[in-house]
């Protein structure tokens, strides 16, 4: 699974899960600690709850990956017989085509957030990401002329939605749609809603980095989440999150970027101009849902702090801290809801 332009593979290592590392469980009283750890989507989805049964644990576990790997298989860009590529293939056709709930439940999401950030997240962008992901490889400048020619395909205006009919057209040709952007969130939240209807509330969901947090941990005052610098890989937290009941999700090229002639690219696309961002930067959204703070940490990074902060306060119950070195000197700048956070600065 890519993202917006790969937008969060490896970002797990921008936040650290303090105290959650170990597997297996530990004792608190009636309830006891469990953790495990499954393979999907490009990265690793940790969950991290407390119940009261070691056969209730595997079972919650089992549930909640087999729904992420059913996901997988429906919003997949890199699965050649997956729901999504199925949908891409069908572009130009004229024809509009039904999807399951799943997709549509996506798709809707991923276009309401692409009107509001006016195109910065924009799941039409694969054409694009192909050639960064060469460019990557490659270590050199993706051609003029092909940037252009993948432009064309790209618009989130393109996607036609059938509301009664459930059908989705693609109004354009050659197009590649890529929900690396969303889909992890996506797959957070519906693990979460898993567990949940299993009675478990304790609990931590942990997709590459796009976080789902339950109810605080048995006698603490939330989940304690460490926010990695900007270029520290393997610093310590700088600060530190405690909630519960929320989403947390991270965008950046900490890890995601090549040089290419002495000038530093983020993995992150613009969808406008074909090109990936300069500003090397990373973007912390706390939002209501994973799914929600997936999307907008990518499209926050796309349009910059101004115009970013400014989508994040439109967001009921959003909050952001963006850290982006464009130059010599590293900024931050915060929405006004991180105010109201229980954050905590390293000593």
């Amino acid at each position: 699974m890519t993202c917006q332009s790969i937008q969060k593979l490896c970002v797990v290592a921008m936040i650290c899960l303090l105290g959650m590392m170990q597997f297996g469980c530990e004792s608190t009283g009636k309830l006891e600690r469990y953790e495990a750890v499954h393979p999907q989507m490009g990265t690793q989805f940790r969950i991290v709850l407390y119940c009261d049964s070691d056969h209730l644990a595997k079972h919650v576990f089992e549930h909640a990956f087999e729904r992420i790997d059913q996901l997988n298989k429906i919003l997949s860009d890199y699965d050649p017989d997956s729901e999504l590529n199925a949908l891409s293939i069908s572009s130009g056709s004229g024809k509009g085509v039904p999807v399951s709930r799943d997709l549509w439940n996506v798709l809707v999401r991923a276009q309401k957030m692409s009107v509001a950030s006016d195109g910065a997240f924009d799941v039409t962008v694969g054409p694009l990401v192909k050639h960064w992901r060469r460019a990557r490889r490659i270590r050199a400048m993706p051609r003029d002329d092909r940037i252009a020619k993948a432009l064309e395909a790209v618009g989130y205006e393109k996607i036609i939605f059938d509301a009664d009919a459930k059908t989705v057209k693609l109004d354009g040709n050659q197009m590649q749609l890529d929900l690396g952007g969303i889909a992890k969130g996506y797959a957070v939240d519906e693990a979460m809603a898993i567990i949940r209807d299993h009675g478990v509330t304790q609990v931590l969901v942990d997709g590459g980095g796009d976080l789902a947090l339950g109810d605080a941990p048995p006698g603490k005052a939330g989940w304690r989440i460490g926010l990695i610098p900007l270029d520290g890989r393997d610093a310590p937290p700088s600060r530190f999150i405690k909630a519960h009941n929320v989403a947390i999700a991270t965008s950046g090229d900490a890890w995601q970027y090549v040089e290419i002639d002495g000038k530093r690219y983020s993995h992150i696309v613009n969808p406008k101009t074909g090109l990936g961002l300069t500003d090397h930067s990373m973007v912390t959204v706390i939002a209501r849902d994973c799914t929600t703070a997936d999307a907008l940490a990518s499209a926050v990074s796309v349009l910059g702090p101004e115009k970013g902060l400014q989508l994040v306060e439109k967001t009921d119950g959003a909050a952001a801290i963006i850290v982006r070195q464009p130059g010599e000197q590293v900024e931050t700048h915060e929405s006004k809801r991180v105010q109201s956070l229980n954050i905590e600065r390293a000593k």
